[in-house]
């Protein structure tokens, strides 16, 4: 299973908004097939191991990472192939959380096919964190990326901020930015940086959407995050309110326009995000100003803070991650567990989560 899960690790940049798969099929103690999901349209991983290990799938065990899907989508249910190749056993790290995909199991087991569960289930479920979050709740997985001093400051009072990091952690945080479906700044941090927002630091097979949270469409038309990287990277703009001949400047410009607007004339965060899920988002990268990153803290839209402390003091004038409420107390310490800390060169990298009762 462990070889299964490097396998599917493979796919991090390319599967959405299919999950990262991985398969190893054995027979007699021996390796006789294994294969990847690429991306979507293209072979399952079970088919890629079965068409490796051919007549040898007879009476072998698949481990996979995913329970094998029983539908079909575009390519036929891997239940069926696994059926016909023979496959006396299949062990799962766990079970398909899609309610279009699952069955799969029950399908096996109606064939006589021997089927378990849970064999380094959390490392799956770690891979497909974004995929996960998309098919049971409707939104993605949303990781806000922060770079900060050690007393929590993003940038100087008058907006500098390059660099904070050293090479390693931006570097880093390319890195995240790569396996994210889309990066999502909003026109505050258009407007005083004009950042491009896709990635340059790593190598990657392909660039994330990126997303901007624009209320009055000021996004100026030739803001560098408008520019392609491929022919096929898509610009979507969040709004709330039309404006003609905005809208018509930016869509000339190569954006797509959405509209979500709340009762105050801002961007639907929450419904954003159910847009986003729509389009097959699965993980969501948010690099943004105090204020979008105070919003979305607010309205409970964050499932992880990716932050980078580098050792230095930036002062009582420089800027905050975030636009919090004032708390007349202090907040409940549950609020958020740390789930990883590690030294990237020089800074420390923070990996919190919002805590949940399990």
């Amino acid at each position: 299973m462990q070889q299964a899960l490097q396998l599917a690790e493979r796919g991090l940049f390319t599967t959405s908004p299919n999950p990262r798969v991985g398969c190893v099929l054995v027979r007699d103690d021996r390796v006789v097939g294994e294969g990847w999901h690429a991306r979507a349209g293209s072979a399952h991983a079970e088919i890629h191991a079965l068409n490796a290990a051919g007549e040898a799938a007879r009476g072998a065990t698949a481990y996979v990472t995913l329970e094998p899907c029983n539908h079909h989508g575009r390519t036929p249910p891997c239940t069926e192939a696994l059926i016909q190749a023979g496959v006396t056993r299949v062990v799962a790290a766990m079970r398909d959380p899609n309610p279009q995909a699952c069955g799969g199991a029950q399908r096996l087991q109606a064939a006589g096919v021997d089927v378990s569960f849970g064999v380094l289930e959390s490392a799956a479920r770690e891979l497909n964190l974004g995929f996960i979050s998309r098919v049971t709740r409707g939104r993605p997985w949303v990781r806000m990326k922060i770079a900060a001093s050690l007393d929590g400051r993003t940038a100087l009072a008058n907006g500098v901020s390059q660099w904070i990091t050293g090479a390693a952690a931006r570097a880093d945080g390319h890195a995240w930015r790569a396996r994210a479906c889309a990066v999502l700044t909003g026109i505050g941090t258009v407007r005083e940086d004009n950042p491009q927002l896709n990635v340059r630091d790593i190598s990657t097979p392909r660039q994330p959407m990126r997303v901007v949270i624009d209320s009055r469409l000021e996004t100026p038309p030739d803001a560098r995050i408008l520019h392609r990287s491929s022919a096929t990277q898509e610009v979507l703009i969040v709004a709330a309110n039309e404006q003609r001949d905005a809208h018509a400047r930016l869509v000339q410009a190569g954006a797509q326009i959405a509209y979500v607007p709340n009762a105050a004339g801002k961007v639907d965060l929450p419904a954003m995000l159910a847009l986003l899920a729509d389009r097959g988002i699965n993980e969501l990268h948010v690099e943004a100003g105090e204020k979008l990153n105070g919003s979305l803290l607010r309205e409970g839209c964050v499932d992880e803070l990716l932050l980078y402390l580098a050792p230095t003091l930036l002062g009582d004038t420089a800027r905050a991650m975030a636009c919090l409420p004032t708390y007349s107390q202090l907040p409940a310490p549950t609020q958020w567990r740390f789930h990883a800390i590690d030294r990237v060169g020089d800074d420390v990298r923070l990996l919190a989560r919002v805590f949940k009762e399990s």
